[in-house]
């Protein structure tokens, strides 16, 4: 018998919320671990959980019927964090040139400045589309594995290869989920000023 489908709530002490939460502690455990004692082994295994662990707690909220407002902006919120803060890392430390960086940032400036537009016509962030999970999924793979690339000598070629295989991959899928985005949001904004300028 098939489960029943999740409802949203407004619950926000939640077992993948907390778990969320968790993800979102490990920011500053991989910035303090990466930055100040360069301890690149424990700070490749906080990223590597961080990033794996991505799909976890969705998992466990369709599971346990758990759904909640709260956790859909904070999953998207704790992966673009940890997306900003590794390039942020991974860029002072010239694991990637900043170039790459800019470019992801750029697209997030890009989404920030579709959102205030959204928010001006009474609308929320628009629902999480499966190309731009499939980026963040890409990148949060692609970090771990340059960071092994340069932190561990006997695994770097084939570390480096695939670790910016995923890298831009990720990049490339990041930007088009970020022109639908903007499709999107275009849609909404046409909509609302169809009827008179707001909601």
């Amino acid at each position: 018998m098939p489960r029943p489908p999740a409802v949203t709530t407004h619950r926000v002490l939640t077992v993948p919320n907390l778990i969320s939460f968790v993800r979102l502690l490990g920011v500053p455990l991989f910035l303090y671990l990466f930055l100040v004692p360069r301890a690149d082994v424990a700070a490749l295994v906080v990223l590597a959980i961080g990033g794996t662990t991505d799909w976890v707690d969705g998992f466990v909220a369709r599971r346990l019927r758990q759904v909640s407002r709260l956790g859909e902006v904070l999953d998207p919120f704790a992966d673009r964090l940890y997306i900003l803060a590794v390039l942020v890392a991974f860029t002072v430390r010239e694991v990637v040139p900043w170039q790459f960086a800019a470019a992801l940032l750029a697209r997030e400036v890009l989404l920030g400045g579709c959102l205030l537009v959204l928010r001006r016509y009474g609308y929320g962030p628009p629902p999480v589309h499966y190309v731009g999970k499939t980026a963040t999924f890409l990148l949060l793979a692609a970090f771990p594995v340059l960071l092994l690339a340069a932190t561990v000598p006997a695994a770097a070629t084939a570390a480096y290869a695939i670790g910016w295989g995923l890298a831009w991959w990720g990049l490339v899928l990041y930007w088009i989920a970020g022109a639908l985005y903007v499709v999107q949001a275009a849609g909404l904004v046409r909509a609302a000023r169809a009827d008179g300028g707001g909601r």
